[in-house]
């Protein structure tokens, strides 16, 4: 009997060993294969601004990312990177993201700026300097969408709206079927950059109209103006001093420190002379308004009373459909920052002006991303509807330039007391101001940064510069500002610009899951091995032919 029953066993045994084999091991290598790692996509991201100035910080402090991506609509977002479109961006949402200590903020960014509808852009121009002002321990970084980014951050807001979901087994099953997505960054832990030299040639971020065009129309002048000093015979009683400041962002430091060395550090300075005026020339791209700020109404008889009644002459009679103002605003020397670039030579007793259509300092295009170069369709055909936030339209700068140009002809060839009339036109011809250069030079401007941390005195910007004034002007030279070692007023920290890729994985409830099913897996082919007899008893009685009853 004994014998029989092992014979059976054996031959069971036999014919189901290579079934248990077949089906075991497959299994075990379905559940226990690694899924394979791969970048999904790398993409360029930039870092909010990080500086500080005059011992106060700015912006975010961190710049190391390694975690997986969630967008805002999930319920957890703790250590979490949380990616939203600015088309979705809300000042409460990113707030929630700060709350509950997400691991990053990655804001995508539309690649065309004139789709963005202008209430959007209105919106997020008005919290950048809010963002920008508040210290942040996480850090934010700004992509440009392109169709990979936004696949991406399709899947990711299934996968983090499905948390939603009332059933938690619902949630759960999602949560580890579903794929994710680990953002990573390239780049090193922010640091100080020591010894680094403002040049006097670069702005925050890309800056169109602010201040790409201030640029563009100073460059203009100096050739326009060349062309007059040329010869003696039609050069003007005064001599023009023509200076790109750097630093405006950072409280017109490299102006603050040009004039400390013209002034202050030397016996003898172009400066200690007669100035009749400075002319700070401050976002003049768009619009159908200028606004001359003073901090101090100029006096009837002064050079500068001549400027505010000839630009009004030359408004009134060459360019109606512009509105003129004066815009008397006091230097309050208890603000962090000074409001415009003037108040700077005026703290310094200089007569000094800021043009402008902007009305007020505190208008958010100045120093907002937004700020880039967008083609407005008017601007070249003369119909359809302007982008969406700020641009340069080419017509208006080119008008701008050429207005601005006449009424400084007129003051410093002194022709209105002269009786020239108001219509008079000086720059005409082959002296016109040529809206192609203007164009080139804003799209130059605006195809590279020129924040500061990224301008050094070896960039493209400061030579090419350089170079263009060269040609126009004599005695070219640069202007460096380093910050004091001691009691630094400006600090930057490098780590901008960084490459960023996003990996696809499992969740880490996948790995949970997993390890349980094979644990489970196991400990059934083991109680089955273990109590085999009792299992092969089972079997047997059931598939034993039933015995008939008669």
């Amino acid at each position: 009997m004994f014998e029989e029953a092992s014979e059976v066993f054996d031959n069971m045994f036999k014919s189901s060993f290579p079934l248990t084999f077949i089906v075991f091991i497959p299994a075990v290598l379905i559940l226990v294969s690694p899924l394979p790692t791969e970048a999904a996509h790398e993409f360029t991201v930039y870092r909010m601004q990080q500086y500080d100035l005059q011992g106060q910080p700015y912006g975010t402090r961190n710049a190391i990312l390694n975690t997986e991506a969630r967008t805002v609509e999930a319920e957890v977002l703790s250590r979490r990177c949380v990616i939203m479109r600015l088309v979705d961006f809300s000042y409460e949402r990113y707030q929630k993201a700060l709350r509950q200590s997400a691991g990053a903020v990655v804001i995508i960014l539309p690649k065309n700026m004139s789709t963005m509808p202008q209430d959007i852009v209105q919106q997020f121009m008005e919290l950048e300097p809010e963002m920008l002002a508040t210290e942040t321990i996480v850090p934010v970084y700004f992509a440009l969408e392109d169709d990979e980014l936004l696949s991406i951050y399709t899947q990711t807001l299934t996968t983090s709206s499905s948390q939603g979901s009332s059933s938690a087994a619902e949630v759960l099953i999602h949560t580890a079927t579903a794929n994710g997505f680990q953002m990573v960054t390239s780049g090193a832990q922010s640091k100080a950059v020591s010894d680094w030299a403002i040049t006097s040639l670069e702005w925050l971020s890309y800056g169109a109209d602010s201040n790409g065009s201030g640029v563009s129309m100073l460059l203009e002048l100096a050739r326009l103006f060349s062309r007059l000093y040329t010869y003696k015979r039609t050069h003007a009683g005064y001599n023009l001093l023509f200076f790109v400041s750097g630093g405006g962002k950072f409280n017109y430091q490299g102006t603050k420190r040009w004039l400390e060395d013209n002034l202050d550090h030397t016996d003898s300075s172009l400066l200690q002379d007669n100035v009749a005026f400075v002319l700070c020339l401050d976002t003049l791209g768009n619009g159908d308004s200028l606004h001359l700020h003073v901090s101090k109404p100029p006096k009837e008889g002064t050079t500068q009373y001549a400027l505010l009644k000839e630009l009004e002459t030359v408004i009134s009679s060459q360019y109606p459909e512009v509105k003129f103002s004066m815009v008397h605003k006091k230097i309050n020397l208890a603000d962090d920052t000074l409001a415009w670039e003037h108040e700077r030579f005026g703290i310094r007793r200089l007569p000094a002006f800021t043009l402008s259509h902007l009305n007020s300092h505190r208008e958010a295009q100045r120093s907002s991303i937004m700020d880039v170069r967008s083609v407005s369709p008017s601007s070249r055909h003369g119909v359809g509807e302007p982008p969406a936030g700020p641009y340069v339209d080419l017509r208006k700068l080119s008008r701008n330039t050429k207005l601005i140009a006449e009424s400084l002809a007129r003051v410093i060839y002194n022709l209105t007391e002269k009786g020239a009339p108001g219509d008079l036109q000086i720059f005409t011809e082959q002296m016109q101001v040529q809206e192609e250069q203007l164009s080139s030079v804003v799209d130059w401007l605006t195809a590279q940064p020129r924040a500061a941390q990224l301008v050094d005195k070896d960039s493209s910007v400061v030579s090419t510069l350089e170079y263009h004034l060269g040609h126009y002007l004599k005695d070219v030279r640069r202007h460096y500002v380093k910050a004091d070692k001691r009691d630094p007023e400006f600090v930057f920290y490098d780590q901008l610009k960084q490459t960023m890729n996003a990996y696809r994985v499992k969740p880490a409830i996948f790995d949970l899951l997993l390890a349980v099913c094979i644990a489970a897996y196991l400990g059934v082919i083991y109680l089955a091995i273990q109590h085999f007899g009792v299992l092969y008893s089972v079997v047997r009685r059931i598939t034993a032919p039933k015995t008939k009853q008669h």
